[in-house]
């Protein structure tokens, strides 16, 4: 039975996941409304698509154009939320958003990136490889591309890029053909309990590709895909490896860069492809390059065809994002917020910056989290050359004991002058532009909203020249 072909109402329509879906439905032609608890320019994007939004729960509002055929929500709604509260007293039914994108790929043929960390990049890579092979596939991806401005678009061939996300099951939702895995590593370990929980699931997702006579592939030089691997060849899945490692499928070979990206080659089988110019910096865009480069190589595209994608790629929101330059000073943006996220980044910093300096704002997400890496947080950051570590991000959550900004901080292994923990948002800039010289960079880090703060960041560094 099909849900999604009346009016379908989308609660919290302005996430990065959401609002993918409701463009792909307002495409299609189907009537979309929603809430969210507060604006922004993904919600304002959907209303000349049609869409009837609006900022606030209230189960009245959601009525208000008439009743909704279906309601999607997120794990991350509570079953307390009004406008739920108000489907299931009417008897309207509600899909999780993993039901509802489920039911969004089922016609396509689905290529689904999965992992802990570089999965927004690597869907992005794939689609652009794909776009620029005149494929033209839908994707839905969770964070806009440069190269469009957009993270959906419901495309005229039978291909359906879609970021899959393991944070709340969705991945396994998917009917997938062909999958990717960047990494496995411990998170969100608020819905799975238990990191074998986590393997696990990787494990089928690789594995439900056989049913679909689809592949997967995998990093092989993860250790925790490692197992995932193996685990899932023995149970018959067609997996190709790639990475650094000459044991696997795909060997992905870096080379010295003259550009602020990175340059490599690609020998999978008796292939080579490349020289690839990236335009992104850091050997895990290398990585993500490959994977993406390896599954647009099986579904028909040409190893020319996949040099011209990535070399036209520019990047996504808030992935290594250029927010702008004053006083000789670079500001990045990115949503880096686990540890070994952050230490790519700031490798990659480091290949970006020379000589100067990487100066860094960086605000944890959940408590949990907090909990669970304060010590892997604090020797990430010990990367950059001076560090602002701010409060945790964790709305409507119990606190940790210990899980906590300052508690991090004391984690950082940096001179006491070089790190700063700052509970006040809006003295964090100050503290980074007086530890700024022309020829430094300074960097956000964070899944929250840090990156609202770069334009102030800027205007403090422009009003020192």
């Amino acid at each position: 039975m099909s849900y999604l072909n009346g009016r379908v109402h989308i609660v919290g329509i302005g996430g990065a996941g959401m609002s993918g879906i409701a463009r792909i439905l307002l495409t299609q032609g189907v009537d979309v409304s929603g809430s969210d608890a507060k604006d922004s320019r993904r919600l304002q994007a959907l209303v000349p698509l049609g869409a009837y939004v609006y900022v606030g729960h209230d189960g009245a509002a959601m009525m208000s154009s008439g009743t909704p055929t279906v309601v999607v929500a997120s794990t991350a709604i509570p079953e307390s939320n009004p406008e739920l509260v108000a489907a299931r007293t009417a008897g309207i039914p509600v899909l999780s958003r993993a039901q509802a994108l489920s039911e969004l790929v089922s016609p396509f043929t689905t290529i689904s990136v999965a992992g802990t960390h570089g999965k927004t990049t690597t869907t992005s890579m794939v689609t652009v490889i794909l776009q620029s092979a005149g494929k033209n596939p839908s994707f839905v991806i969770g964070s806009e591309m440069n190269e469009s401005g957009s993270n959906a678009h419901l495309g005229t061939s039978d291909l359906f890029v879609v970021e899959a996300d393991e944070s709340d099951g969705t991945f396994l939702e998917l009917n997938t053909f062909a999958g990717i895995v960047t990494n496995v590593e411990s998170d969100h370990l608020n819905y799975w309990g238990t990191y074998e929980a986590i393997e696990q699931a990787f494990v089928d997702f690789v594995v439900s590709t056989s049913r679909n006579h689809g592949f997967a592939v995998v990093c092989g030089d993860d250790p925790g895909a490692q197992v995932v691997i193996e685990r899932a060849r023995a149970l018959g899945a067609r997996v190709i490896t790639y990475g650094q490692s000459p044991s696997c499928d795909a060997v992905l070979s870096m080379r010295e860069s003259v550009t602020v990206g990175a340059q490599f080659v690609i020998d999978f089988g008796d292939v080579t492809i490349g020289p690839i110019s990236l335009r992104v910096p850091g050997a895990h865009n290398a990585l993500n390059a490959t994977a993406a480069a390896i599954v647009a190589l099986e579904i028909g595209c040409s190893p020319e065809q996949v040099v011209t994608g990535l070399e036209t790629f520019t990047g996504t929101h808030r992935r290594f994002e250029f927010r702008g330059e004053a006083n000789g000073v670079r500001v990045f943006d990115d949503y880096a917020h686990h540890p070994t996220e952050i230490d790519a980044v700031l490798k990659a910093a480091r290949t970006v910056v020379g000589a100067g300096k990487v100066i860094v704002a960086f605000q944890a997400h959940h408590y949990y989290r907090t909990a669970l890496f304060s010590k892997e947080f604090g020797q990430a950051l010990g990367l950059a050359d001076f560090a602002v570590v701010l409060e945790v991000f964790a709305p409507g959550e119990t606190p940790i004991p210990g899980a906590s900004g300052s508690t991090m901080a004391g984690n950082v292994p940096l001179p006491a002058d070089c790190v700063v923990f700052e509970p006040s948002w809006s003295a964090v800039p100050g503290h980074l532009v007086s530890a700024a010289q022309p020829g430094d960079i300074i960097m956000t880090l964070g899944a929250g909203d840090i990156g609202m703060m770069c334009p102030t960041i800027l205007e403090l560094l422009a009003s020192e020249s």
